[in-house]
């Protein structure tokens, strides 16, 4: 059994798939499924159910694959350890970000620390909020970015920055003139909003309920991009994070307002796998993302997802 076969096999179940495992680390099918049998006839236990798909561990599996992660992390930890004792930041990062923190902004970043730190390795994939949490507890990535950050049994989180948000208007609309408008000022207004069950469309709710505003809800959506468009073709108006519309701003497709009397914001944060030390090289990388934390975000034409 080496440290090789415990990664596969971890991959294997997190990814449900030995197929999908085996592509994930260059062997075939056939030798994804021979590692797991290998370690099945060492341990006198079945650990993977095969006649379930997608594919869950059994019992025993679930108990290995914990302490098959436990180990692996730690000699992930161990060996960015021994790398950066010169002072020399040579491990690997893997960061998962949700969309609408901004391609352009989040690669700036990538950019920087990897010219500081050139023998580092940062692997940054953008998902769905919810991918991003599980791609954190599965291992799969050692910080995710994603907005109302809360720790849970599973991760840690903390504040990175907080995002004003700001109304949104097609430059026809008679709001669109208005450098502020108070919240107070939208009952009964057109609007176009987040999906009920995402958490930034509770807070504005609640931001709006308090100012005893009711808008009309005119569409809902998930992401951000696909709201900005119906605000373009003047279908509604909108409350989005400022730095989310600087394209469409700067090209005259949208205009914002300042919401005046109210501090509403959209905080974005930093998490990581609850009682699991970060190696050394993501914790240089969360110390270069603090010294950002009151950069303005560029945003980029690409579904994003709040």
């Amino acid at each position: 059994m080496n440290l090789k076969s415990l990664k596969i096999f971890c991959d294997i179940v997190t990814r449900r798939s030995f197929s999908r495992a085996a592509e994930d680390n260059q062997i075939s099918q056939s030798g994804a499924s021979q590692v797991v049998s290998q370690l099945e006839s060492r341990l006198g236990v079945q650990l993977i159910e095969r006649s379930k798909r997608p594919l869950v561990p059994t019992r025993e599996g679930q108990v290995f694959f914990d302490g098959c992660r436990r180990v692996i992390a730690q000699y992930d930890a161990l060996e960015d350890e021994v790398r950066t004792l010169r002072e020399e930041v040579a491990g690997r990062v893997r960061v998962a970000a949700i969309y609408s923190v901004g391609l352009h902004h989040m690669s700036r970043y990538v950019q920087e620390f990897m010219s500081r730190h050139p023998k580092a390795n940062v692997r940054l994939e953008y998902l769905h909020p919810d991918r991003v949490l599980e791609s954190v507890e599965e291992g799969q990535a050692d910080i995710g970015i994603v907005s109302y950050p809360r720790s849970t049994r599973t991760v840690e989180a903390e504040p990175w920055r907080e995002e004003p948000i700001v109304l949104v208007c097609a430059p026809g609309n008679p709001l669109a003139g208005r450098v502020q408008i108070a919240l107070d000022e939208l009952h009964g207004q057109r609007l176009v909003a987040f999906d009920p069950d995402l958490v930034i469309r509770h807070e504005i709710d609640r931001a709006l309920a308090a100012h005893d505003a009711e808008p009309t809800v005119v569409m809902e959506f998930d992401n951000i991009e696909t709201i900005k468009r119906a605000v373009e073709i003047d279908a509604g108006v909108a409350l989005l994070p400022e730095p989310t519309l600087g394209r469409e701003v700067a090209a005259g497709t949208l205009t914002t307002v300042r919401v005046a009397g109210e501090e509403l914001v959209r905080p974005l944060g930093i998490i990581h796998a609850r009682g699991k030390p970060l190696p050394p090289t993501a914790r240089r990388f969360v110390e270069l993302l603090r010294g950002h934390a009151n950069d303005v975000a560029a945003d980029e034409p690409i579904v994003a997802h709040a």
